[in-house]
């Protein structure tokens, strides 16, 4: 697991909430409102996914695709690829699609994934976080050596024909 350095703020709990609860507290007052928009928790979620060793990458195969058309033409490869997010005044909910590392024991990554996400979008947007969901869409396994010049005959010709 990787090592995040967090800050520390003192935050009026909302009458009635243990300190920790979020739940929506201070979004909805009696003042006005906060809205988080999708985009937000879903980047969110994306960076905190990325902090955690074994992760890979995200999306599912076309959605990595589309992404390396997208970066061979100059644009972002997105943090939110591979998230897909529902956010209500007090809740969220997030679903990852993931690759994990050949060799990382993918319930353990699960876990420590959601764990990460929860504690990062609840602790940044104040939202309670109703379920992390996280679909292994594939394994990335170690690249295999590359063939050596020495195998190929000296003459350059192909071996088959």
């Amino acid at each position: 697991m990787t090592e995040t350095r967090t800050t520390t703020a003192t935050v009026e709990q909302a009458p009635g909430r243990s300190p920790g609860t979020h739940g929506g507290a201070g979004l909805v007052t009696e003042r006005g409102r906060t809205t988080i928009a999708d985009e937000v928790v879903a980047k969110i979620a994306g960076m905190a996914a990325r902090e955690i060793d074994g992760v890979y990458d995200f999306g599912t195969g076309t959605a990595r695709a589309f992404g390396a058309i997208r970066g061979a033409l100059g644009g972002e490869d997105g943090v939110t690829r591979g998230m897909s997010v529902e956010v209500g005044e007090r809740q969220a909910a997030v679903d990852i699609h993931l690759i994990v590392e050949y060799g990382v024991a993918i319930p353990d990554l699960a876990q420590a994934v959601r764990s990460h996400v929860i504690r990062a979008v609840e602790r940044m947007c104040g939202l309670e976080v109703t379920e992390v969901n996280i679909a292994v869409d594939d394994v990335h396994l170690p690249r295999q050596q590359e063939p050596q010049e020495s195998q190929a005959p000296a003459d350059g010709e192909p071996r088959v024909q």
